[in-house]
């Protein structure tokens, strides 16, 4: 058995790519000099020359010569016969240097060695593709469907490296099937039982804010900033977005013409609806926005607390709420604040009184001939003035004026 067993090990060594020569060089040295030391003791005494390219290495033995009665380390010395016999210019004290034969080894060491080599090849495979997506957690990757299990699919890279999609990281509606193209960002890198375990996130507000960079060359540029993005993946999203340059409307830009930017990511992602919004450090006009496409009355907000209550239209709260409660959920993780949402009728309703109330002051003729008009309450009366009143019932000036001057005195 000699130096040809290797060839096939090399060759599979020079295939590993963006490993460094001078690692190359340093892995293999490392592993001969085990093997010599396993067998000789040391491997001090030893030079080791590697030829990647070609495939082939040679190893070299320097023992110092001594008298033949003076041996005492075959590994270290050589007597002075042995030594002649190579070249009889050879004189005690001199050094001799030889060459080891891969078949003074012996085949258990030759095969121990290959073994070893072998090992150190996956070891670098693994480190290489663990620093490799290390440097690239956050980034966009493109593979194929390799399999689809229940709880994650397997994806190959174009290297053919493994990377894992948990069923918790797939948008909910996301159907994949061997041999599919997806898309998915680099979540987590880390090693398992000594193996890289690369994590993609097709739900990571990350995923969307890389999609966006891809498709509006102006936050690519940097023109356009995004602030912060929430999402409920599969449902709906909302992405804050802010320009440093006034001719930009950044809302604009990322949505594009007839929502030509934006379609291409809510198709990736599943028909998500996404609602780009202005940011700004005004809070209540953010929140506003944030709870778009409901129109806010007003706002009231305690900065202690995080805590703010909006109030609007009765017909407008399903809206600032959403199917399922996923718009105002998404405008307090957008915004950071516990958002209450209250009807503007019912704060009206709350500070005004029914008219049935005031029966004890106020004769029941006199409530009915109000309510026949519409005015059920003690301000839809205070509402009109004793003119109107006096034309729309039957009642006379003077009624009219104490029966207000009663509604009245409730609210002093």
């Amino acid at each position: 058995m000699d130096n040809i067993n290797l060839l096939d090990t090399f060759a599979e060594f020079k295939e590993l790519k963006n490993i460094d020569r001078a690692t190359m060089m340093s892995v293999l040295e490392d592993v001969f000099r085990t093997t010599l030391a396993r067998k000789y003791g040391t491997d001090e005494n030893f030079d080791v020359i590697i030829n990647i390219d070609k495939g082939d290495f040679e190893i070299w033995r320097n023992r110092r010569v001594v008298a033949d009665d003076e041996m005492t380390d075959s590994n270290l010395q050589i007597s002075l016969t042995e030594a002649q016999k190579i070249d009889e210019d050879y004189e005690v004290g001199e050094e001799v240097t030889d060459e080891v034969k891969m078949a003074d080894f012996g085949r258990r060491s030759i095969l121990t060695l290959r073994q070893n080599l072998s090992s150190r090849i996956v070891e670098l495979e693994k480190g290489n593709i663990y620093a490799k997506y290390k440097d690239r957690i956050g980034e966009i990757i493109t593979g194929e469907v390799y399999q689809v299990w229940k709880r994650e699919i397997l994806v190959l890279d174009d290297d053919g490296n493994e990377l894992i999609i948990p069923k918790n990281e797939q948008i909910p509606s996301d159907h994949y099937r061997k041999g599919d193209s997806i898309r998915a960002v680099v979540l987590r890198v880390e090693m398992k039982n000594n193996n890289p375990l690369i994590i993609l996130s097709r739900t990571s507000p990350v995923f969307l804010e890389r999609l966006f960079e891809l498709e509006v060359p102006e936050i690519f540029d940097g023109l356009i900033t995004i602030k912060k993005v929430v999402r409920l993946p599969g449902e709906k999203a909302k992405v804050a977005v802010e320009s440093y340059d006034d001719r930009i409307d950044p809302v604009g830009a990322c949505v594009g013409m007839k929502g030509s930017r934006i379609h291409g990511i809510v198709r990736e992602l599943r028909n998500e609806n996404i609602d780009v919004i202005n940011f700004t450090t005004n809070v209540q006009l953010f929140i506003t926005r944030a709870l778009s496409p409901a129109k806010v009355i007003s706002i009231k907000v305690n900065e202690e607390s995080k805590h703010v209550e909006v109030f609007l239209k009765a017909s407008e709260v399903s809206l600032a709420i959403g199917k399922g409660g996923s718009n105002i959920k998404l405008a307090g993780l957008l915004t950071g604040y516990e958002i209450d949402v209250y009807r503007e009728t019912e704060q009206v309703e709350e500070e005004d009184v029914d008219l049935d109330e005031f029966s004890d002051e106020i004769e029941e003729w006199i409530i009915q001939e109000l309510k026949n008009i519409g005015c059920d309450t003690a301000k839809s009366v205070l509402e009109l003035t004793a003119e109107d009143l006096e034309k729309r019932t039957d009642l006379e000036e003077e009624t009219i004026q104490e029966v207000m001057r009663i509604l009245a005195s409730e609210f002093e």
